[in-house]
């Protein structure tokens, strides 16, 4: 295994990297591609019903570290990375044409360090700062009436179908004279349809989406990006304990996302999984905690992250 010489550089001098190297970089080490935004998000509860006029706000915590994987011709070794991540969001339920809907933003704050073996040579980044801002739309298809609280607390469960797009824009830092960004620099689009079945104190959800990019034509010294579509397929199963807790178990795969620098096609196309566990815990007075954990299963090409979490949400609502 190639030893860790120690080098000062933080990838932002162009003159140091051949065109290969520009290429591969390119293709996994922005620190905008693992945030909360990222296909490997696992999100239980996503869909689900829940009463109009309702306002849930509160922030999450996260640490995500893990390795970096490329194809094995490639000169790049011992590639890690390091993310923390603070996301405040807030989110509103209302009516629409009958049906349940939400609309919610979030605004992540992040900062960590990537680093590794170049051939032979250690390089490593170090970031902080804002990420791109997520918003996201949800409707409820089936089963989800526009209910006020009042009428919603009588309601029996039932399976619930509904839709979403989430969308990233391009607020985050970004320099394109540095390859490692936390801002990714272009729009990003996810539309998606979720399932949610209720079974006794069980629920089964499934989801299945995409990620659209945008092209980023400031991309690292100048060079123009794009990247194909990325499939995300997910799945929970969830225990009801009693209502504000209850606990998971959570998996995803994503495939595809392949990148191209100035029109010469990468081999980056990701097939990768991930698993994980998420726990709610009421609090009391609307609050809710909630702890998760995911890892990476299989990676193809890209990061096989270990991530922690913890989340504090308050909900306010009116009875009528």
């Amino acid at each position: 295994m190639p030893s860790r010489r120690r080098s000062r550089s933080v990838w932002s001098r162009r003159s140091t990297w051949s065109s290969t190297d520009v290429k591969v970089w390119a293709a996994a080490l922005a620190l905008g591609a693992f945030l909360p935004a990222a296909a490997q998000q696992l999100e239980p509860r996503a869909y689900s019903a829940s009463p109009v006029r309702v306002t849930f706000a509160g922030s999450s915590y996260a640490h995500s570290s893990g390795d970096v994987l490329f194809d094995p011709s490639l000169p790049f070794t011992d590639v890690s990375a390091k993310i923390h991540v603070v996301a405040p969001f807030y989110l509103r339920t209302f009516a629409l044409r009958g049906r349940q809907a939400s609309v919610g933003v979030v605004v992540p704050y992040a900062w960590g360090t990537v680093e590794g073996n170049v051939q032979e040579m250690f390089r490593r980044a170090d970031r902080s700062g804002f990420a791109d801002l997520g918003v996201r739309l949800a409707v409820g298809l089936a089963g989800a009436p526009a209910l006020s609280p009042a009428e919603f607390s009588t309601r029996k469960p039932t399976t619930f179908f509904g839709t979403s797009l989430t969308v990233t824009a391009p607020t985050g830092e970004y320099d394109p004279s540095k390859l490692v960004n936390l801002g990714t620099n272009r729009w990003a689009f996810k539309p998606e349809l979720g399932v949610a079945h209720p079974i006794g104190k069980w629920w089964i959800e499934g989801y299945a989406g995409a990620w659209l990019f945008t092209h980023n034509d400031a991309f690292f010294g100048g060079q123009h990006r794009e990247q194909d579509p990325l499939v995300v397929l997910q799945g929970h199963l969830i225990r009801v304990f009693k209502p504000g807790l209850w606990a998971a178990v959570n998996g995803t795969y994503y495939s595809g996302g392949t990148t191209t620098l100035n029109g010469v096609q990468n081999a980056d196309r990701q097939a990768n999984s991930r698993v994980g566990a998420t726990l709610a815990i009421p609090l009391g007075r609307g609050q809710t905690l909630k702890l998760a954990a995911a890892k990476g299963t299989s990676t193809r090409v890209g990061s096989e992250l270990t991530t922690f979490g913890i989340t504090w949400q308050k909900v306010w609502m009116k009875a009528s």
